[in-house]
């Protein structure tokens, strides 16, 4: 089972693709605009977002990449349009796969099935380093039992980091995989993130604890000696 959230204008659609993958195990909430979707996905963090492009409020790749701002959330299109131009862009822009209308509930299912697969799976197991927690389902994160606030981008970053414990990460990579920027970006935006990072975990550069800055190559995060 998984929690998914439909984004989907359209009153029988939303309505009878609710009501199937009920059926099949889901559990299921929706939306009719972008703007409520992206509240709803920030808010509840479903484990799935099916997204239709055809919006009233704001068209569907713009919701993508708002997403892809501020989630990791695997995110299935749903369009009536099926020629590689309009879906390459689509794809490009975040998306995990993409349905073509009409389609049934089971059909979606299956599509659900094997990006959450791909994903990992829609409950990823908590990390821990030293006293530091990361729970990737929750999208929390505590030091020495207390919780930390952190924006959505300092939690992806935190979890990036959390995932592969001593290993030096590039400032590219960081760009590439946690903000969706392949063909690169400015650095200014990773070290600042590092540097809120830092913070709320009681430290500095020049003192680190857990995130320790490799001259010239990038950063790490280790347990604490």
């Amino acid at each position: 089972m998984a929690d998914i959230l439909l984004i989907e204008d359209d009153v029988a659609i939303r309505t009878a693709l609710g009501r199937g993958l009920r059926e099949l195990g889901h559990a299921v909430s929706s939306s009719p605009t972008a703007l409520d979707g992206l509240r709803l996905a920030v808010q509840d963090r479903p484990d799935l977002i099916v997204l239709d492009l055809g919006l009233p409020d704001l068209d569907g790749v713009e919701l993508l990449r708002m997403l892809r701002a501020v989630s990791r959330v695997p995110v299935i299109v749903a369009t009536a349009r099926d020629g590689d131009a309009e879906m390459v862009p689509v794809l490009d822009a975040g998306a995990d796969d993409y349905v073509v209308k009409p389609y049934s509930a089971a059909q979606l299912d299956a599509r659900v099935r094997a990006v959450l697969r791909r994903a990992g799976g829609s409950a990823p197991e908590p990390l821990a380093v030293g006293t530091l927690r990361v729970d990737p389902r929750a999208r929390t994160a505590t030091l020495d039992g207390t919780p930390l606030d952190l924006t959505p981008r300092e939690f992806d970053v935190l979890h990036y980091l959390a995932a592969r414990p001593g290993e030096v990460v590039t400032k590219r990579e960081l760009l590439t995989e946690v903000w969706q920027l392949p063909y690169g970006g400015a650095d200014k935006t990773v070290d600042v993130h590092l540097s809120w990072l830092r913070r709320k975990l009681g430290e500095t550069a020049a003192e680190p604890r857990y995130l320790h800055s490799v001259r010239g190559v990038g950063v790490k995060l280790v347990e604490p000696a």
